[in-house]
């Protein structure tokens, strides 16, 4: 059974940086690409960024890009979203996820699913 922990998260000011991670386990971690979502209140639940399955592969969202950078750990089995220069607009829930390719994951899919961590940026 495929689980996907999230930590990390937590209540900064805008400006401020966080670094979520996300520890998988019940694959081959290194067989699927990694990546996270969030979803804000009222919205729907839209990718933020992911890895392929070698790492040497990364896609952001636009809204992210140059912001957040995403990166894995094979032997933690980990990923990680390194969040800088947050803004208000960055409040969300965030979720780890995890498919076979990046390129379905930037398409907003995903295989499985987290139980999300709470950022909240405050302005």
């Amino acid at each position: 059974q495929v689980q996907l922990v999230e930590s990390g998260g937590g209540l900064v000011q805008a400006g401020d940086s966080l670094r979520l991670s996300c520890v998988a386990s019940g694959r081959t971690f290194t067989s699927y690409a990694m990546g996270w979502f969030r979803q804000a209140p009222g919205k729907e639940r839209e990718f933020v960024g992911g890895v392929s399955r070698s790492g040497g592969a990364t896609s952001y969202a636009d809204a992210v890009k140059g912001r957040f950078t995403i990166s894995r750990d094979s032997a933690k089995n980990t990923v990680y979203l390194q969040m800088n220069s947050l803004k208000p607009e960055d409040t969300a829930v965030y979720y780890c996820a995890t498919t076979f390719l990046l390129s379905t994951m930037a398409r907003g899919a995903s295989d499985y699913w987290g139980q999300g961590t709470q950022v909240t940026v405050s302005s």
